[in-house]
């Protein structure tokens, strides 16, 4: 992976300063072996402080995971993105090592919000932005109330309507009704601890991933304050005004749809594209959620595709 020290003089490899007191994982414990360590470090935007990777040369594309997840499952497409791209991938606020987000920032205007201000602070504007799931829903807010231009949205499994399956126990209304019980993130996160709790989880998303990937799913889930922090935002979350809005959506939306996703089904992406007339889909055939933890390479090729404007991209 290209050397990103050199991108407008900030030195992305530099150890991270000591995080606040209401980080959600301790980098020093946690994350002493996190994938891409190298490129990671801490930066300071909307009252937080930000987990932030940012590795490589070229048009600056972000990616934003969705609930649940950290920069941790992009470690597979960051490699394959860096030589084109300037690429930045963000914990979102109470997930992973950002710190935990107030009630204002869980929500996903909230998070869009703080997400802009971040950006700001780093001087950065995506050419492109690639959002998996809930990500692709904030990559869309943000675009839409101009706190961003880029040339085009890369949806992976983007939850613009909703989730299936059991993800839907955690989403408003139930999940606002687990967040008055501060005990529900410790004992989720007590039971995740059990390595075929965490398989059982994963495997529900229709996607096999590696190992390492399982391992660090696992850590994740059985840190209440990361549980926390995803409960927070899912119990924060309403669709309802980015579908009103997405007729509006200007720029090219490319769906990437897995065809064995168990969390956003196949047939969401047709719903989508009849919200949005610049949006078109590209199915992936024996892919499941994580279709960018599975098969990194495929996605790659879509977002480079997608950076040069290539219409089989859709």
């Amino acid at each position: 992976m290209p050397d990103p020290a050199g991108s407008r003089g900030r030195a992305a490899t530099r150890a991270p300063a000591a995080v606040s007191a209401h980080p959600t994982l301790d980098w020093n414990d946690e994350g002493r072996d996190w994938p891409l360590r190298e490129a990671c470090r801490f930066e300071t935007a909307a009252g937080l402080r930000w987990l932030v990777l940012q590795a490589g040369q070229g048009p600056d594309v972000l990616l934003v995971h969705g609930m649940g997840a950290s920069t941790h499952s992009w470690r597979g497409l960051v490699p394959l993105l860096t030589p084109f791209f300037r690429v930045l991938a963000i914990d979102l606020p109470g997930h992973g090592f950002t710190d935990q987000a107030p009630p204002d920032q869980r929500s996903l205007p909230g998070m869009a919000k703080a997400i802009t201000a971040l950006l700001k602070t780093l001087d950065v504007s995506p050419a492109l932005m690639v959002g998996h799931s809930a990500g692709a829903a904030i990559a869309t807010r943000m675009t839409l109330d101009g706190a961003a231009a880029p040339d085009a949205i890369v949806s992976i499994n983007g939850a613009f309507v909703g989730f299936r399956g059991p993800a839907t126990q955690f989403f408003s209304p139930i999940a606002k009704l687990l967040m008055l019980n501060p005990l529900v993130p410790h004992a989720f996160a007590w039971r995740a601890g059990d390595p075929a709790v965490a398989e059982r989880l994963l495997r529900d998303t229709g996607s096999r991933i590696d190992p390492e990937g399982m391992a660090l799913y696992r850590r994740l889930f059985a840190n209440p304050r990361h549980v926390a922090g995803t409960l927070g935002a899912m119990a924060a979350w309403d669709l309802d005004p980015l579908r009103r809005d997405m007729r509006r959506l200007a720029v090219p939306l490319i769906l990437a749809a897995g065809q064995r996703d168990g969390m956003v089904p196949p047939s969401q992406a047709d719903e989508v594209r009849r919200l949005a007339p610049q949006a078109r889909i590209v199915p992936l055939p024996g892919l499941g959620h994580l279709a960018h933890e599975e098969a990194p390479a495929i996605l790659a090729d879509l977002v480079i595709r997608a950076g040069r404007h290539d219409e089989g991209t859709a």
